[in-house]
């Protein structure tokens, strides 16, 4: 007789939880994290395979389902290490993509340092000529023997101020159509020729930058795939992102729509009005069916990179957040526009969600939801066709060489 599928891959899953709990025993019975820093705690915790969980052995993982990596961070956090740095939000999206796409070099390199948090890093993806169109990117990578010569310039990179390493996607043979003649690297952000320029957001904050590239030197040794594979490079780090901006499930309740119910708790009685109790829990609603979504999703992941449910998590994540804003700040009315300090900053952390500044900050933050990680728009193009099957839209210039391509 056959188990049932959902016995058997319970099954799985409590076989792997035990040899997670038994990896953090010994983690913990051998280095204490109270005694030690944050980067030297990360680097035995990589070492033990609890770093990217669903990595290989050897590579930070022990090969197991990626969802077991936040009952890793609770136990540890629960232990004594600090907790998670927003800062070290993109080691989520260059950890999975170099372990999937790059050398055996490069992932000696770079995989530990970014764990640890000793290096930080950015993405370099989104040009003024090529935003929503990615593949249209212009930045050039010249090869000079076991270097590449690279200039061009980068735009919305969040937190390069801050960063060692950027993750840099660029045109290395224009001769190609366009999605075939890019190149990804790992760019070294202290390099001689790499600028980086603050762009005042409307938060008052500079978390986003402009990066200008001059002929900046890069080791063929920090090339994270082959040459000409960057997009499938890129679309390994794009789904990643997507994950972890909308993939988060907190608890019922919690998260933005938690803070919508705290503004509409505090508001006076005349003013809970039916409609507007109505637009609570509507929101309340679909801020619920998200998170079990995610839930579900996240239960559903084995191991490997996430596929098009990212993009359902993104988008969703996008809409509501601004919706559940826009709510609150009807709500506290006047008062809704005083209280925010808008003078020009760099930040040092990143707050996604918004939630760490409050509704009033977070409403003006939200609107970068819809747009970092690919548009909305972009995301329902990616749901419609990958996941409903619908036509794609047309594509006159796809086997058309980059450099015959009109530009505006």
């Amino acid at each position: 007789m056959v188990a049932p599928l959902g016995f058997e891959y319970g099954r799985v899953m409590t076989d792997a939880l035990a040899t997670v709990d038994a990896a953090i025993d010994a983690l913990l019975a051998e280095h204490d994290p109270s005694s030690m820093s944050t980067a030297e705690f990360r680097g035995h915790q990589f070492d033990a395979g609890l770093g990217f969980v669903h990595f290989p052995k050897g590579r930070g993982g022990l090969g197991l389902p990626p969802n077991l990596q936040r009952h890793i961070e609770k136990r540890v956090v629960e232990a004594g290490r600090e907790p998670e740095d927003p800062t070290q939000f993109f080691r989520f999206l260059a950890g999975p993509t170099i372990e999937a796409h790059g050398s055996d070099e490069v992932k000696d390199r770079f995989l530990r340092p970014m764990y640890t948090g000793e290096e930080k890093w950015c993405q370099l993806f989104s040009e003024p000529g090529a935003g929503s169109d990615f593949a249209g990117l212009a930045t050039k990578a010249i090869r000079d023997g076991d270097e590449w010569v690279v200039s061009g310039q980068k735009v919305w990179n969040t937190l390069a101020h801050l960063a060692d390493f950027g993750m840099l996607v660029v045109r290395s043979d224009a001769s190609l159509p366009k999605h075939k003649g890019m190149t990804y690297f790992a760019v070294d952000m202290r390099s001689d020729g790499v600028e980086v320029v603050p762009l005042r957001q409307i938060t008052g904050e500079a978390e986003f930058n402009e990066v200008y590239l001059t002929d900046v030197r890069i080791p063929d040794a920090h090339r994270i795939g082959d040459v000409g594979e960057g997009w499938r490079a890129a679309l390994t780090t794009l789904m990643n992102e997507r994950t972890a901006i909308g993939g988060g499930a907190p608890k019922q309740g919690g998260g933005a729509i938690g803070e919508l119910v705290a503004v509409w708790n505090k508001l006076p009685t005349e003013e809970k009005t039916p409609a507007r109790q109505e637009a609570v829990m509507k929101l309340w609603v679909k801020a619920e069916a998200l998170r079990l979504t995610n839930i579900r999703g996240s239960q559903n992941r084995r191991v490997g990179n996430p596929g098009p449910e990212g993009s359902v998590a993104k988008t969703m994540f996008a809409e509501l957040n601004k919706d559940v804003y826009a709510l609150a700040i009807d709500l506290l009315g006047m008062s809704g526009q005083v209280d925010y300090d808008y003078t020009y900053r760099a930040p040092e952390t990143l707050d996604v969600s918004g939630m760490e500044g409050g509704p009033r900050y977070a409403f003006l933050r939200a609107r970068a939801n819809s747009i970092e990680g690919g548009t909305s728009e972009i995301m329902r193009n990616i749901l419609g066709e990958q996941v409903l099957g619908l036509p794609g839209e047309p594509r006159v210039d796809k086997d058309v060489p980059w450099i015959d391509v009109p530009r505006s």
